[in-house]
């Protein structure tokens, strides 16, 4: 009898050991290779470096969005179904130059707008618009933390209305006082992406479509106090001071978190790249704010304008009212929106006036530093909030205090803009990177216009 090879049959009992053991490296080493060309694939790579250059742009036009500006496009479509849905289109390019131009003068002169102000004009000037900016401001916070705890009370109807409000100050406090600005400006970034759940709420509504499209390229104007005054409204709610000075100043904030801290460095970097991922920035955001007024008004004036609700004064009472016709999908989405929306703008409104005070007495300033660094500006923020806060409990009405803050904003923002344009236009100021005249003239276009707004809506309301 023979001996089987006892050597011979280990190596054929190791072999087939590791064949399965080499087989699953090759494999993980084969489904690395697929992912990471996947990863790299052209569409893939280029939504990712686009999502990479979206910055200050998306954040600022996402916050125009807040839930004061839902609440006049809600009206808007109630009140006149899809007669203002043109407003959308027409604002859009009008409020991106004005937003480029911000940022421009941020990234060329490495200082917020309110500083640059200060410098090239009477510091008269900027001190009374910081004055009116700051109460603007209040007045728009309050109500948007009033909608916010409205808004929560649509989810949780048993909730406590004033523990809502004080949380949501105090949460939107803590993370801009106790937050790096690294992490908090991603978190603005990520929640930019709740307005989405408007453009999902109108879209499962089932609306006519046909119908929007023909209204929405079609402007229908009619010649009455009503109309003109919401026309305002609306023009004031989108193209808004604070939007302004938090676009210019969180330019600066991102040269400085890419380590040019100093004002040396800021104008000795590149300005060429900057200026060209600037603009896809600004211009996204704007796009995305305008693209949820156009849903908002086309969701309302599908809904609510033919079955006689006309009259929405706030954005809760929206929600509640495209329920019973549209279903509790697109209720939850719009009552999700007004928490989430109010989240992003809260921070913007509070921040803009903390940075157009710092910078017009040259105090410390920037989201950037620690309390302990910059008591004054962190000190705005926080009186901002409070005063907000405390005017949800001294009775005043939530549309009584945009009504205040639209007053507000119709007197300071068209001087504003004058000086936005003059100092973007400036080659003292600007260098090389001074407006192409069809962006003065477009400049000039936008001031005139909310001039005529401004004034429109004070004698309307007095």
């Amino acid at each position: 009898m023979v001996e089987p090879k006892q050597p011979q049959h280990k190596e054929l009992l190791t072999e087939m050991a590791e064949a399965p053991a080499e087989a699953l490296d090759k494999s993980i080493e084969l489904g690395n290779a697929v992912g990471e060309a996947i990863y790299n694939a052209a569409p893939v790579k280029r939504s990712r470096d686009f999502w990479h250059m979206l910055g200050p742009g998306l954040t600022t036009g996402a916050s125009d969005d807040d839930p004061a500006g839902i609440a006049t496009y809600s009206q808007a479509g109630a009140q006149f179904g899809y007669g203002l849905l043109w407003l959308a289109a027409f604002t859009f390019p009008l409020s991106a130059v004005v937003q480029e131009m911000c940022a421009r003068i941020g990234i060329v002169t490495g200082r917020g707008l309110a500083g640059n102000i200060r410098l090239h004009f009477p510091k008269q000037v900027i001190r009374i618009a910081t004055l009116l900016l700051f109460a603007a401001n209040a007045f728009n916070i309050g109500a948007d933390l009033g909608a916010m705890a409205k808004g929560a009370q649509l989810l949780k109807p048993h909730w406590n209305f004033p523990a809502l409000i004080f949380g949501f100050a105090i949460f939107s406090l803590g993370l801009q006082i106790f937050t790096p600005y690294e992490k908090y400006a991603k978190y603005l970034k990520w929640l930019a992406m709740v307005l989405l759940a408007y453009i999902a709420s109108a879209i499962l509504a089932h609306l006519n479509w046909n119908d929007v499209l023909h209204h929405a390229i079609i402007p229908h104007v009619r010649l009455g106090k009503d109309q003109l005054l919401l026309i305002c409204a609306v023009l004031g709610t989108t193209i808004s001071p604070y939007l302004f000075f938090w676009q210019t100043s969180q330019e600066v904030e991102e040269k400085i978190l890419q380590g040019e801290s100093t004002m040396v460095a800021r104008h000795a970097s590149d300005h060429r790249p900057e200026l060209k991922h600037m603009r896809v920035d600004v211009w996204s955001g704007i796009f995305l704010s305008n693209l949820v007024m156009f849903f908002i008004i086309a969701a309302c004036g599908g809904i609510l304008f033919p079955h006689g609700i006309t009259n929405i004064t706030t954005a809760s009472q929206a929600a509640e009212a495209l329920r019973p016709f549209a279903g509790n999908a697109t209720y939850w989405l719009f009552a999700a929106g007004i928490i989430g929306t109010g989240l992003l703008a809260i921070p913007v409104l509070a921040g803009s006036s903390s940075y157009a005070f710092a910078e017009s007495f040259k105090l410390r300033e920037g989201l950037y530093r620690h309390l302990r660094q910059a008591h004054a500006f962190y000190g705005v923020i926080i009186i901002s909030l409070l005063v907000g806060l405390g005017l949800n409990f001294v009775g005043l009405d939530p549309i009584k205090a945009l009504i205040l803050s639209a007053v507000f904003n119709g007197l300071v923002a068209p001087v504003i803009l004058v000086l936005i344009v003059i100092l973007s236009s400036s080659k003292k100021v600007m260098g090389d990177w001074v407006n192409k005249p069809y962006v003065t003239a477009l400049g000039w276009i936008v001031t005139i216009l909310m001039i005529v707004a401004g004034v429109g809506a004070i004698l309307a309301l007095f």
